[in-house]
């Protein structure tokens, strides 16, 4: 178990809408559930009745994409202040956000930015991470990025930056395996170097995915099924840090649950594998 807690909740997937009727009315053996954040804090109605039934039946995570954490902007404690109030309501185990920068003087650009891995960039990153998780009274999670530029600025690697600034700020890890592979792939560095780097009792959730190769790049789409060189990754995320809370993500072309639930159950045969070996 990792150092905040934080249990074990087996294999999950992301909640979406489009799997809401099958959910409830199958209520399929998923060992949770992901749900989007900004998607439940300022509606009500169906969204709403349909997470409030599911956290009733299963465990739910909120994964977010609104914090801005290596953004210059103030904080925004409005929506932190919603977003606590979410996580009440629903018992959420954990909340998670992303190593980015969202928006800048106001404006949100709905997407994930980069940031320069330098000590400014690393010291801005932690003091914002605490405050967080002082505000929500909770160890905030951080999931590592998938990225496609780099900066000249930046002095240190990316799995140095993360695993320091979880040190630092106190706070757990979301490992997301096809970001690290993503990464990798578009800026040809090791992903089991990045793997290996990850501070173990930091480790609270894993995120799998399927990606789009264009040859000389590849975007992170979250659509399609978890290629082979994604699944050994993950094998080796499981001998290094045993058995956690692991989610397939599948947000583009979403294809009817039993497709996305036997992800759920490959990622599930992987990790008793794993297991088998090293208890043989």
């Amino acid at each position: 178990m990792n150092r905040f807690g934080y249990p074990d909740l087996g294999i999950g997937l992301g909640l979406r809408t489009t799997h809401y009727s099958n959910i409830l009315g199958n209520r399929p053996p998923v060992g949770w559930f992901e749900a989007l954040s900004e998607n439940y804090l300022d509606t009500g109605g169906r969204p709403a009745f349909v997470l409030d039934k599911i956290a009733e039946q299963y465990p739910v995570v909120l994964h977010g994409v609104s914090m801005s954490i290596g953004g210059t902007d103030p904080l925004d404690f409005d929506y932190l202040r919603k977003l606590k109030a979410l996580a009440k309501r629903v018992n959420a185990r954990w909340i998670s956000d992303h190593l980015c920068w969202t928006g800048v003087a106001g404006r949100n650009a709905h997407d994930l930015l980069p940031l320069p891995y330098d000590e400014p960039t690393l010291r801005h990153c932690i003091e914002r991470v605490r405050i967080i998780s002082d505000f929500l009274e909770q160890p905030l999670v951080i999931e590592n990025p998938s990225s496609y530029v780099e900066f000249a600025q930046t002095t240190m690697s990316e799995w140095e930056f993360i695993a320091r600034l979880a040190n630092e700020a106190d706070c757990g890890l979301l490992l997301d395996v096809n970001n690290i592979y993503v990464s990798a792939f578009n800026h040809s560095f090791d992903a089991n170097e990045y793997i290996d780097a990850m501070p173990e009792d930091r480790i609270v959730q894993i995120h799998l995915a399927g990606h789009t190769n264009h040859g000389t790049h590849i975007i992170d789409t979250h659509t399609g099924h978890v290629i082979d060189e994604v699944w050994s990754l993950y094998a080796d995320a499981c001998r290094r840090f045993g058995d956690v809370s692991t989610m397939v993500e599948w947000d583009a072309d979403i294809p009817e649950f039993d497709v996305v639930f036997a992800e759920a159950l490959k990622a599930a045969a992987y990790r008793s594998d794993v297991r088998e070996v090293a208890c043989a």
